[in-house]
């Protein structure tokens, strides 16, 4: 079978979840072959859990400028990987980097770039969601080597144990003239809820939290359910939540298998964000909302009252396990 191509996306120790729902979804159209770009020694740490995933092969781009630079090192890397296997497509997480290292990717190739997709057939045909949210698409590449950008959360991670063979890129040297270089990382505040692309329970609130200190419920509620906490862009504009937690078009998107959406009304750049979660339930005490012609169950009332009770509920189940 070919090789279908995936870029691991890691912290340097740890291979984020995504990266094992690309592997999935390439076992779909061949054999997963992962593609590393770090600096020396990061292959050696993640080849374990990428095998036990089903990683055939990993490729190993290593070099101490891969991480002093955006985006580049990935492309020059998966560009060699395209050249030596001749794969049957190429897959990245549909994140903001992820989107950026596709599209410079099918622009070094000449081939056919499908962006947010959310689907995979083992024809290559992909299911997008388009326009905002607006439309569910089925597309397919006609030219080149397949770029696929793979929403987060979208696939179910498996483990599929298999015996990794290593094969070694040498990257070329970036150029720092058209090159984007990282002059400072700064870690975002560390807390017990899982990355908002990677739980499988999103809590989100809009503008009908009323406030920062509204978010307390929405907080409550995430950490009953083991999950993470979200907002609506109309929350962060109004500042009740920091901006890295918003979801949406212009934020990130999420695939749960559970959204709960507390004081959302739905605008369409929110839906566009989660409306491919497995299960959506909304609170909200317009029964006009928009939010409730995409939930699953809809319920009218008071988000301050609702959510509590279900916090309450949720608690006392858990501790009668």
């Amino acid at each position: 079978m070919p090789d279908v191509l995936v870029l691991v996306d890691h912290d340097g120790e740890r291979v984020h979840k995504s990266t094992y729902e690309l592997l999935a979804a390439a076992r779909r159209l061949g054999d997963p072959a992962a593609v590393v770009v770090g600096t020396p020694g990061t292959a050696a740490r993640l080849k374990e859990s990428l095998a036990r995933h089903g990683a055939t092969s990993v490729y190993v781009a290593e070099s101490d400028e891969a991480g002093e630079f955006l985006a580049t090192p990935a492309v020059d890397a998966l560009e060699l990987a395209v050249r030596d296997a001749c794969p049957a497509a190429v897959l990245v997480s549909a994140t903001t980097d992820g989107r950026e290292v596709a599209g410079r990717l099918a622009v070094r190739l000449d081939a056919g770039l499908l962006i947010d997709a959310v689907d995979l057939d083992s024809s290559g045909v992909v299911t997008q969601i388009v326009f905002g949210g607006a439309y569910t698409v089925r597309s397919e590449v006609t030219h080149g080597t397949p770029v696929i950008a793979l929403r987060p959360g979208a696939v179910e991670p498996e483990e599929h144990p298999v015996a990794a063979m290593v094969r070694e890129l040498v990257l070329p040297s970036v150029d720092p003239a058209t090159s984007a270089r990282i002059t400072d990382r700064r870690a975002s505040p560390a807390g017990d809820r899982p990355a908002l692309t990677e739980a499988a329970v999103v809590v989100s609130g809009g503008r009908g939290v009323g406030g920062a200190e509204g978010f307390t419920v929405v907080e409550e509620l995430a950490d009953a359910l083991g999950g993470a906490v979200g907002a609506s862009r109309a929350a962060v504009d109004a500042g009740y939540y920091p901006h890295r937690f918003q979801v949406g078009q212009t934020g990130k998107t999420v695939s749960p298998q559970l959204y709960i959406a507390l004081g959302i009304s739905g605008a369409i750049q929110h839906l566009a964000g989660m409306q491919t979660s497995r299960t959506i339930v909304a609170v909200n005490k317009d029964a006009e909302a928009p939010v409730f012609g995409l939930a699953d169950y809809g319920v009218v009332g008071d988000l301050f009252a609702v959510a509590p009770q279900l916090t309450e509920e949720v608690t006392a189940r858990r501790a009668a396990l």
